[in-house]
């Protein structure tokens, strides 16, 4: 009757603590996945240039705790501005609506490039992210006229060595620096001796480099997520999820496609939904924890039908079957 009676105790606890706010998140600690679902912006990029603040607040309602900001990529956009907004306005908005960011990307093409270095670009930047509070400042490119470069390991050292440099200075303002892929990185090396992601993989300090897998492009690349965890361990800090479609699941990385240029390549890329594609997320966040996934940010290149429903239904799936 004893042992009974105390069942019976710490199984009203139990339930007690799940009725408080956070109780499920915190039963479900165990897990070792994120537990706040974030999204890129570059997903709303063209709601976000009609009015950031409305469509900040909607992405809020959804569900969204976390997004991952972009600077730089609207023509003419104003320095220290996010679509209109200055990093102190963000910043409150972002505030007032519960939602943090975690992570920025960022373009150093300046940087990135032989020959120049200039750290300028480099510099404006981190201090943008040190007021929005982010922890990580992510490069999400190679420059533009390096996309259809024939590569090389010594380019790609050049681009490891740069990153390192950034990370040190990042590290001075408490950023750690990351790298998001895309497929050019995948292109194997003249006679098939290795990939540019192999190299940044191996020349990168694992202290202060680390790496955001875009989920979609590195499949498209015809390289599997969870082999990549494997190689780097605990270095991938945050995932894109974004699905591919059904309809056009074979890689853009192949000898077919070899003469294209990145932009067509690009141009052929079809997406979806999250969890209506062809990829298995439940596998790849099955091994996510020990590839030191600390973020998700539901991602979508372009979407075709109704753009908030769109993000709502990766939100639900993400939310409802990946993370229960």
């Amino acid at each position: 009757m004893n042992s009974r009676r105390s069942f019976l105790q710490q199984a009203g606890l139990i339930t007690a603590g799940l009725m408080l706010p956070g109780g499920f998140s915190a039963f479900a600690k165990d897990s070792k996945l994120p537990k706040k679902i974030g999204i890129q912006l570059f997903t709303m990029r063209e709601q976000l240039d009609k009015n950031a603040t409305e469509t900040l607040t909607r992405i809020g309602k959804i569900g969204y705790q976390e997004v991952e900001t972009y600077y730089g990529y609207s023509a003419g956009q104003d320095a220290g501005k996010f679509w209109g907004l200055s990093v102190k306005e963000l910043k409150s908005l972002l505030k007032s609506l519960n939602i943090t960011s975690p992570s920025g990307h960022y373009g150093l093409n300046h940087f990135l490039t032989e020959g120049n270095g200039k750290d300028d670009e480099l510099k404006a930047q981190v201090e943008y992210a040190v007021e929005l509070g982010q922890q990580y400042f992510v490069v999400p490119a190679l420059p533009f006229p390096q996309w259809d470069e024939k590569p090389t390991a010594d380019h790609y050292k050049f681009i490891s060595e740069q990153l390192n440099k950034a990370a040190e200075y990042c590290h001075k303002a408490g950023l750690k620096v990351a790298y998001h892929n895309h497929f050019w990185e995948f292109k194997p090396f003249e006679g098939n001796t290795g990939t540019g992601y192999e190299v940044m993989l191996k020349n990168t300090d694992p202290g202060k480099v680390f790496f955001e897998l875009d989920c979609f492009w590195a499949i498209k690349s015809g390289f599997d997520p969870v082999k990549l965890f494997a190689q780097a361990p605990g270095r991938f800090f945050a995932l894109h999820v974004k699905d591919v479609d059904k309809a056009k699941p074979e890689p853009l990385v192949s000898p077919a496609n070899a003469d294209k240029k990145a932009m067509e390549l690009l141009s052929m890329a079809s997406f979806a939904d999250v969890g209506s594609g062809a990829v298995d997320y439940k596998r790849i966040l099955a091994k996510a924890p020990a590839a030191g996934v600390k973020h998700l940010y539901v991602e979508q290149d372009k979407i075709v039908t109704e753009p908030y429903q769109s993000i709502t239904n990766s939100y639900n799936y993400v939310r409802n079957t990946l993370l229960v």
